[in-house]
């Protein structure tokens, strides 16, 4: 039986998650603070002598690209190990997998391993799928749409879910597929938010039953809090503050009321 973003984001809050973040240094501190005050607990711990072990005890774990290196490559892995061995869900976000061939070889290579959930933007998707992307480094410059069909076989290879996020979001799990709306255009123009929407992911993952449930919770509640902290937000600086206000304000009621959901009744739809 399916969870709802109001079941799930009322038990993130009765028992926070801990979440191992493996992520890239520009994001660290901004995807610490979105996961505290949507209601998880951060834990960016990456080092290959401890990643593992953490990942054991840790609710779920996160692991972003972005500023690769091979002792993060090493920690990548070790804490993948050790997270797969628990029984613990993971999240990939492959940042600028297009960009270079070490990024397109330590992203396939991670794909390999089967994540939980896979977010990234329309051009990271297609690329992970094999297809030609219009990215330019960090910045995808492809639609959402055009990155659908590249999910749902994505989706299907790995047999995890899959999210494309954008203007608005898809998710997908090979055979369920749904679109989320909200937001602010302000969100491009703050440094990291996507790779903090990763780790919301994760929190959600560890206190859900389903990946695909936890997945749309995830990007319900940043929609959410994202056009909340758009209304009144004079451009991107003011924005960011209100966002993380809006992030812990929202409660479960107001997920349930707000959120943009939109089921796709089959794939191809």
């Amino acid at each position: 039986m399916s969870q709802s973003p109001q079941e799930l984001l009322a038990a993130l809050r009765a028992a926070p998650p801990l979440v191992q973040c493996i992520t890239n240094y520009v994001a660290m501190n901004i995807a610490a603070n979105v996961l505290l005050a949507a209601g998880a607990s951060p834990a960016m711990v990456s080092d290959a002598e401890e990643a593992g072990e953490f990942a054991r005890i840790a609710g779920a774990l996160t692991v972003n690209i972005g500023t690769l290196s091979s002792p993060f490559v090493s920690g990548m892995r070790a804490a993948i190990e050790g997270a797969q061995a628990a029984g613990k869900p993971w999240v990939l976000d492959p940042v600028a997998c297009q960009a270079t061939a070490l990024r397109r070889r330590t992203a396939a290579d991670l794909v390999a391993l089967k994540p939980t959930i896979i977010r990234g933007n329309a051009s990271e998707i297609l690329s992970l799928a094999g297809e030609a992307s219009r990215g330019q480094g960090v910045d995808g410059r492809d639609s959402v749409t055009a990155a659908e069909d590249a999910a749902r076989w994505l989706a299907a290879q790995t047999g995890g879910v899959v999210a494309v996020t954008g203007e608005s979001d898809f998710v997908t799990d090979g055979a369920r597929a749904a679109r989320i709306a909200g937001g602010s255009p302000y969100m491009p123009m703050n440094t990291a938010l996507g790779c903090s929407l990763t780790g919301l992911c994760g929190a959600y993952a560890a206190v859900a039953d389903d990946p695909f449930d936890a997945t749309l919770a995830a990007l319900a509640h940043f929609a959410v809090a994202g056009r909340r902290a758009h209304e009144g937000a004079q451009g991107p600086g003011s924005f960011a503050p209100r966002f993380l206000d809006a992030l812990h304000a929202v409660t479960p009621e107001a997920l349930g009321a707000e959120a943009e959901i939109r089921a796709l009744e089959s794939v191809g739809a």
